[in-house]
């Protein structure tokens, strides 16, 4: 569970709603017409932009934000590591039993290339291509939610110009021109705050899992083409922890050396 996506939307929440209270009730706040047309609106764009397939699709990437176990880059260098000594010690073959083991359907499919005896050229281009659909497909997922962040103000947008219209036709009556006008702002009020607030923020967030669980997949590439190339377990995983930050190649080298012990 990523609870800083959570936390983010909470204390965003807490204090606007803290904001509200101070000088008014949070009721005022609240008219369905003003949700009708901003969240309809924004759906409706949404949809008219993209296959319906797409934008289902985006709501379980979405949930990445909130709920994505991904694998430690760490485990993955010390899971790759044990593979380069098993076929080091038995040879290349004796990796399909060993990824019997493995979880990651990437890094199996990877290990089965091998075993196989595909030529490394070949490995190289069908895993990279994977990932170049992986990538692509997260895309498709980040446009969306960018695409909700953009529509949201504009439709708050369209909102305002309605009741603006409607309070127009009230001017004979005083009376009704302030709360026409409340509701009027209130459309805008609504797009801007999940805009900025859930929307772009979360296509932020993809884009950053994106990120990771590429850099994930290039080091289980890299790694599963130098154990084809025979290369020694120890060289494989001082070219790996190449692609860890320094704290973190730090900490690798501090839990190898407590297991080595």
């Amino acid at each position: 569970m990523d609870l800083a996506t959570i936390l983010g939307i909470f204390i965003g929440m807490f204090f606007v709603i803290q904001g509200i209270t101070q000088e008014g009730s949070i009721w005022n706040f609240i008219d369905m017409s003003s949700i009708y047309i901003t969240f309809g609106g924004m759906i409706a764009a949404t949809l008219v932009g993209f296959p319906l397939q797409n934008v289902l699709a985006a709501f379980k990437i979405g949930g990445k934000a909130f709920f994505n176990k991904a694998d430690d880059p760490k485990a993955i260098i010390a899971q790759i590591n044990t593979l380069a000594n098993i076929a080091r010690k038995e040879g290349l073959l004796a990796l399909e039993e060993a990824s019997g083991q493995i979880d990651e359907p990437f890094l199996k499919k990877g290990a089965m290339l091998i075993v196989d005896g595909t030529d490394p050229e070949l490995v190289r281009n069908l895993l990279e291509t994977e990932l170049s659909f992986i990538e692509e497909r997260h895309r498709n997922g980040q446009a969306i939610f960018e695409a909700l962040g953009a529509n949201a103000p504009a439709f708050g947008m369209v909102g305002t110009l309605i009741g603006l219209v409607n309070m127009l036709k009230k001017l004979d009556d005083p009376s009704a021109i302030g709360p026409s006008m409340a509701v009027a702002l209130i459309t805008t009020f609504y797009g801007s705050l999940f805009a900025n607030l859930i929307f772009l923020p979360m296509a932020t967030k993809l884009k950053l899992k994106s990120r990771e669980e590429i850099l994930r997949k290039e080091i289980m590439v890299e790694g599963l083409l130098s154990i084809q190339a025979g290369e020694n377990p120890r060289i494989i995983e001082e070219k790996l922890k190449a692609f860890l930050p320094p704290k973190e190649r730090e900490n690798y080298n501090s839990k190898q050396e407590g297991v080595s012990a």
